[in-house]
């Protein structure tokens, strides 16, 4: 198998769960991995037999430019209409990265990643190497609740 990949996109846009994130902006990058077959379009030169990772851009600046508040929104839209446009794909990889997310201190970045090319099946199941990190876990749980009051803005 083959791929084709875009990887560092980079877009000013609109996403966060604080409205003030919504509102003043920040800085995303992207990165799409689409596996596929482009045997006769290296054999014959011809764009047709390949990913155009034209499409892949305009696909990927059309979404980031609609607001959300969670990235994986954004990802999944990406990944679908990704899906939908390159059907002969046997797999896709889309990653965005919040840059400089507002945690209270230093963070490069955060990212999260829609995969089809296997693992995590996208329906609520977890492989042998996920975990659980809910509220019924004390220690966890514990921890997320220590930030109930906390003002992030």
């Amino acid at each position: 198998m083959s791929k084709v990949a875009l990887e560092g996109m980079q877009f000013y846009a609109y996403h966060g769960y604080y409205e003030e994130e919504r509102l003043i902006g920040g800085y995303f990058v992207v990165d799409v991995y689409i596996d596929t077959n482009f045997v006769l379009a290296a054999q014959t030169d011809d764009l047709s037999g390949t990913v155009n990772y034209e499409t892949v851009y305009f696909i990927c600046r059309m979404e980031m430019k609609r607001p959300s508040k969670l990235i994986e929104n954004v990802a999944q839209r990406i990944h679908s209409k990704l899906s939908d446009v390159f059907t002969k794909a046997s797999g896709i990889l889309v990653r965005i990265s919040k840059l400089n997310p507002p945690l209270g201190g230093p963070v490069n970045r955060s990212y999260v990643e829609v995969d089809s090319r296997g693992g995590f099946d996208g329906q609520g199941k977890r492989g042998e190497n996920d975990f659980d990190l809910g509220a019924d876990d004390d220690d966890f749980g514990g921890f997320l609740s220590s930030f109930d009051d906390l003002d992030m803005w």
